[in-house]
């Protein structure tokens, strides 16, 4: 049987509809993606402030505003950096140089400030809430209670804990996966205020 040819006005209206899908696909993507004259909206991370209070103007600096810096006096050479205040940790690199920034949820027992080490490492156990934790790396141990950071194993913030003694600082999945790969047994740990 004879190969049949299209009339061309079918060619251009196959390309026409083509056309018009991309270009339908096209104005659906820049709907939701971001416009140039419309605010931005915080991340579940991000903090907003109520409205300024008269007379609390404060000048640019002109830089851009980024995660916290590392925190002064606390070390150096490879290691990781955990501020109790900020609920945040830091891994910094052999030259000093902070390569990831987190924040973390400590829980009700927390080691002092000053230097420690990874002293032992779990893949996978339940939490002393009773949560299944992955990525557990053990820094000290503080009134009878182990102090370490981990990450639910289904990415969940922990929840309140009722009074209970507590030493885990917890991070999101892909954080807890992060310090895991960085953490090995003696990695320096540096806790400040």
């Amino acid at each position: 049987m004879p190969a049949r040819l299209l009339p061309s006005w079918a060619w251009v209206s196959g390309l026409t509809v083509g056309a018009t899908a991309a270009v339908v696909a096209l104005a659906v993507q820049a709907e939701h993606g971001p416009h140039p004259t419309a605010s931005a909206r915080p991340g579940p991370s991000a903090s907003v402030s109520a409205s300024p209070s008269p007379g609390a103007h404060r000048p640019s600096s002109g830089k851009p505003s980024g995660p916290p810096a590392l925190p002064d006096a606390s070390g150096s050479g490879r290691r990781i950096v955990y501020s109790l205040g900020e609920k945040r940790v830091w891994l910094v690199d052999a030259t000093g140089k902070a390569s990831r920034t987190f924040t973390v949820w400590p829980g009700t027992v927390n080691p002092q400030p000053g230097s420690y080490s990874v002293i032992k490492r779990t893949q996978s156990i339940p939490g002393s809430d009773g949560v299944q934790i992955e990525h557990v790396m053990y820094i000290t141990e503080v009134a009878g209670v182990n102090v370490a950071f981990s990450n639910a194993l289904d990415g969940a913030s922990p929840p309140p804990a009722n009074g209970q003694k507590l030493g885990g600082i917890r991070a999101n999945k892909a954080d807890g996966s992060a310090l895991w790969g960085f953490g090995d047994l003696n990695t320096k740990v540096v806790v400040v205020k």
